[in-house]
């Protein structure tokens, strides 16, 4: 038995789902994300709320469901309100800055990182040391994220790098003479 499919997703105000075959659409005041459900789930729209079970013939059905219920509870989430992730440049002369459609990043290279920013995500810098990536689609900020940190992760020894705002940097001792 899956805990996680058991309870059901409730809409909020504005929010509305469609159910097209092995699709499902939410559309919200943020956007629109679609979703194709395997076939071993079957969901269900009664009085806003969205439940899903697994069919009874399927062997990993109940992970499915678990899992199903978890991605389309993201999109009700990110159709609502949205969401983001924040990121902070520690280094001298470590920048961010906009230019038009494309990040731009000093980060101690000889050369500036261009980074292009995906279709569906809008990238803020509040400061030069700040980057604040929102979107709808929890996975593509996620990813979005994990991309521009993985041009200079943060190294233990003096914490410099690209790290999540909510992240902490475990730091080593430097060598001993």
């Amino acid at each position: 038995m899956s805990r996680v499919a058991n309870s059901p997703v409730a809409l909020p105000k504005g929010v509305e789902i469609n159910l097209h075959g092995a699709s499902v659409t939410v559309k919200g005041p943020m956007g629109t994300l679609n979703h194709e459900v395997h076939a071993a789930v079957e969901v269900s729209v009664q009085d806003g709320e969205v439940s899903f079970s697994a069919m009874p013939a399927a062997a990993n059905g109940m992970a499915l469901a678990g899992t199903t219920r978890a991605v389309v509870n993201n999109m009700v989430m990110g159709v609502s309100t949205g969401f983001e992730r924040k990121l902070h440049l520690v280094g001298v002369g470590y920048r961010a800055q906009m230019k038009g459609n494309v990040l731009s990043l000093a980060l101690g290279f000889s050369h500036p990182v261009e980074f292009p920013v995906p279709e569906g995500i809008t990238i803020e810098t509040p400061s030069q040391t700040e980057v604040v990536i929102k979107g709808v689609d929890k996975q593509r900020v996620g990813q979005t994220a994990a991309v521009i940190r993985s041009y200079r992760p943060p190294e233990p020894y003096k914490g410099k790098g690209v790290k999540y705002a909510d992240e902490v940097v475990v730091r080593k001792e430097a060598k001993k003479k």
